[in-house]
């Protein structure tokens, strides 16, 4: 993932990113269909010949599917433009219903002529000749199969517009964790992130925050627990934010000294090494 990932184009995270994977998903979807649907039918109109007494090389009865399937994808723009613009709410349920009716004698009257060119042209290849009967006799055949054919294809269409078009929800934002301590009439909102240490000060405690110092009236074993796993006991009366820790020196005593990111050093017990790591 590269750095424009967060943004709305480039980068696989974007939302140029976000459409790209789901064009692919749907192409996948599409192309799984047409090769389940297609060995289906050939293998139906193969078992219906076989029955009727009739031989057919695979050839032909594979040229006639994929003819027909190829001049399915061909019609794909026409028939998801259709769906664009001709559905609830934009026009009203009776008159959408009626108009893809309608759409689908066209569509289905070029679906046949292209197919029928296609096998035309592919059996020309082949020395033989194709024959289709009567065209009008051969659209009124095609045309019960291509009205089907059609609602399930303006029906992908219609889902896969909507689903390109959905926003996929952001991620919710990480609410920031923060320690309320007053000052007289001020109040800091001390991003508990950012506290480096904290320590015992009577009955108070001091909080080590972007390079000052704060009181704040608490016991450490209470703010300890208000801070989180993030803060470990380093000393009967010293906490430090581990992921600020960047060295730790053990003497022979056992006891040790902390260095922080900032250069600050604080002194910690041998009973409490074990809390760095």
């Amino acid at each position: 993932m590269d750095e424009k990932a967060a943004g709305t184009s480039g980068g696989q995270g974007g939302a140029s990113g976000e459409r790209r994977r789901k064009l692919a998903l749907l192409a996948l979807a599409f192309l799984g269909f047409v090769l389940v649907q297609s060995f289906a039918n050939v293998e139906s109109s193969r078992a219906d010949l076989a029955r009727a007494g009739l031989v057919e090389r695979p050839a032909h009865v594979w040229l006639w599917e994929l003819s027909s399937v190829a001049m399915w994808v061909a019609l794909l723009p026409a028939i998801g433009w259709l769906v664009a613009r001709i559905r609830p709410p934009r026009v009203a349920w009776g008159w959408a219903v009626l108009a893809h009716a309608a759409a689908t004698v066209p569509l289905s009257a070029i679906h046949v002529a292209g197919m029928i060119a296609i096998r035309l042209g592919v059996y020309a290849l082949w020395g033989e000749r194709y024959r289709y009967g009567g065209a009008l006799d051969r659209f009124v055949y095609e045309y019960r199969k291509d009205a089907v054919a059609y609602l399930l294809l303006a029906a992908f269409m219609a889902v896969a517009t909507w689903w390109l078009a959905r926003r996929e929800p952001a991620p919710a934002a990480r609410e920031e964790r923060v320690l309320l301590v007053p000052d007289g009439n001020v109040m800091h909102r001390v991003p508990i992130d950012a506290i480096d240490w904290a320590a015992s000060a009577g009955n108070y405690v001091e909080i080590a925050w972007s390079g000052r110092t704060l009181l704040h009236r608490s016991t450490l074993a209470a703010l300890a627990e208000e801070l989180g796993p993030g803060f470990v006991r380093i000393h009967r009366g010293r906490i430090v934010r581990a992921s600020a820790a960047r060295r730790v020196e053990t003497d022979r005593s056992g006891d040790f000294v902390v260095t922080l990111a900032d250069g600050t050093t604080l002194r910690g017990s041998r009973r409490f090494r074990a809390n760095l790591g």
